[in-house]
């Protein structure tokens, strides 16, 4: 039976709304005083049925709620034969319950939506050499399966056969299709938006990358912060210090409709709800822009932060070496890069494949002989010419003389931390290159909002060379820069920052950083789903756009501001409430109870305003 009334808490609700109804109407339409309080008790004693199951079950666990107080108040009100306050009152607290119930379940809708792309069946190649449709549940690893436009990846894995452009949105938060094709990697949920793919499956169920996006969003949204964690320990305090102070006012005034107004307008209600619905709108805004939020403790703690250490590859640059200038010298300038191409081709160093990128319509010559200088370069016979490519002490072995304006470029390109090709024909010298990892673009902008949002210290540390390390620190704008650091040597840095009272957040691609990510108080990953991103770091960018990290740190401030905002409407109404019975004559249950219920609605808003938010100029 206690079952039952419990879930038809909302018709429950409803019924008690309509008797309402039916009681004023007969009482000031038809003036019939019998109908009017048969239909206040009626809508009194049913409405308070699933509040009294609740107040009693929590006593069973030795709880002491707020239910409990709402029930004594309405019980005590029947019995003075208030019955328009008790009828009221129970409604109030009926209609409030299911509007909290809305609420959370609307900002719980990011993840509905995540789990609403979920696939559900695939076409799967079968023994008998054909694709057919089967339930999800049946594809295993290895799996091949065939997947066509308009359809959604079922699984993670790699593209075996075919070509075509993929909506990613629900991994990464990026709707821009992603061009896939042979060898490239496809993840679950994902939508095929041109094209016809076959895909071996290398993560079924679960295990996918978005499944286990769709189980850290909802263990994030469950999980508590310190801030509720208070609330929980406050209320279970609170309520028996109301009660007590219910009693302690009728045993001086032995006036008992004071007593239970006082029980009804302690109601701490605004105060449990506020900080739950700032988290999860929080969480759920970060999970619509491709950002992971791995529970409510994350939000405060990144809030707080005030250093921020970076990975250099891959997080603040590209990761991928690309020729930042190139000088030629004399004359012949095609046949020129027609040899530099045709060398480096033999080779299968990163820098002769961003020259070999940089030079994608020249034509390869002929090699005849290749000879490798260790840590020179090469030198070759190309059409029967002596070409050497390599760096400035290969120019020398060679007698390759630099006039004044190469020397003056080969220290530019030096100071401004590239690498150098240089390549001579037959002795005299043709072309200077500079090669570099590239900064991500856009990363300036982001890290001057960073600052602005209150961070005191952006520091990179980095594997490469202190040279290189320092002019990405200066074009950045960044306050300290540190090269030969091992994985071990960010790690021992970050926690002498930690020494220091500094909350420390590092930012690393999720694979050699995971160290550091794990000991930093806030660890992020920039990557798209990466198995040790998701597992080491506290908050995952999925796209690895640098927007997002400026978004995520706005986004848990504000978060955090709004949990602040809440907690003091709710104390504040309920503090002034409780002053206003003893110094005001207006005050009532009724009353009490429609701005308890008020202030529920207002801090349910203010929590869902987080859903829409987007950092100013972030666009």
């Amino acid at each position: 039976m206690q079952g039952y009334i419990l879930r038809s808490k909302n018709k429950i609700t409803l019924i008690s709304g309509v008797l309402i109804v039916i009681a004023f109407i007969s009482h000031f339409i038809f003036g019939n005083a019998a109908i009017f309080n048969r239909s206040l008790i009626g809508a009194s004693i049913i409405g308070v049925a699933p509040i009294a199951i609740q107040s009693y079950q929590a006593l069973k666990v030795k709880v002491v709620s707020i239910d409990l107080l709402v029930t004594i108040a309405v019980i005590g009100a029947l019995i003075i034969r208030n019955y328009e306050e008790s009828a009221i009152v129970t409604f109030l607290f009926l209609f409030g319950a299911w509007l909290e119930a809305r609420t959370l379940n609307s900002t719980r809708s990011a993840i509905r939506e995540l789990t609403d792309m979920a696939p559900e069946v695939a076409e799967k190649f079968n023994e008998e050499g054909k694709f057919v449709e089967v339930d999800i549940d049946e594809v295993d690893v290895g799996d091949t399966l065939l997947v066509k436009t308009g359809a959604k990846v079922p699984v993670d894995g790699v593209v075996l056969v075919g070509e075509g452009h993929i909506n990613e949105a629900s991994i990464t938060g990026e709707a821009v299709p992603v061009s896939k094709k042979e060898g490239s990697e496809v993840f679950a949920g994902t939508i095929v938006e041109n094209g016809t793919i076959q895909i071996q499956a290398k993560r079924v169920g679960e295990d996918t990358t978005f499944g286990r996006i769709i189980e850290l969003v909802e263990e994030a949204q469950d999980s508590k912060s310190e801030a509720e964690r208070f609330i929980d320990r406050f209320s279970k305090w609170y309520t028996p210090v109301v009660l007590v102070l219910a009693i302690v006012v009728y045993l001086f005034s032995r006036n008992s409709e004071l007593a239970i107004t006082i029980l009804v307008l302690g109601c701490p209600g605004a105060l449990v709800i506020g900080v739950p619905v700032s988290n999860v709108s929080g969480i759920g805004n970060g999970a619509r822009n491709g950002i992971l939020l791995k529970g409510s403790e994350v939000i405060n703690d990144f809030s707080r932060v005030d250093t921020m250490i970076f990975d250099k590859t891959g997080t603040l640059t590209i990761g991928n070496p690309e020729v930042s200038a190139t000088k030629i010298y004399g004359e012949k300038t095609e046949e020129a890069l027609r040899f530099l191409a045709s060398v480096e081709n033999e080779s299968d160093h990163p820098l002769a494949k961003a020259i070999l990128s940089a030079l994608p319509e020249v034509q390869f010559s002929k090699i005849n002989h290749t000879d490798v200088v260790k840590g020179g370069g090469i030198i070759a016979e190309v059409e029967g010419h002596r070409v050497a490519v390599g760096n400035v002490a290969l120019m020398e072995q060679e007698n390759v003389s630099l006039n004044k304006e190469a020397i003056q470029s080969v220290k530019e390109l030096e100071e401004n931390g590239n690498s150098l090709v240089l390549t001579s024909i037959d002795g005299e010298l043709k072309i200077v290159m500079g090669i570099r990892d590239q900064v991500h673009p856009g990363v300036k902008e982001e890290l001057k909002k960073l600052k602005k949002l209150g961070v005191k210290n952006l520091i990179i540390l980095s594997g490469d060379n202190q040279g290189t390390v320092d002019v990405v620190a200066r074009e950045l704008g960044l306050t300290e820069a540190h090269g030969h650091m091992l994985p071990e040597d960010k790690s021992a840095y970050l926690e002498e920052r930690q020494n220091k009272g500094e909350v420390v957040a590092f930012i690393g691609d999720g694979v050699n950083d995971s160290p550091s990510l794990a000991k930093a108080d806030i660890g992020i990953a920039m990557g798209s789903g990466t198995d040790v991103a998701i597992e080491t770091s506290d908050v995952v960018l999925m796209n690895s756009d640098f927007k997002n990290l400026t978004h995520a740190l706005g986004l848990t401030k504000a978060t955090a501001r709004n949990m602040v905002q809440n907690i003091i409407i709710a104390i504040g109404v309920v503090a002034v409430l409780i002053i206003s019975v003893f110094f005001s004559d207006w005050m009532n249950m009724s009353i009490g109870m429609l701005v308890h219920e008020g202030s529920i609605l207002v801090v349910i808003l203010n929590g869902m305003r987080l859903l829409n938010y987007q950092l100013k100029n972030n666009k």
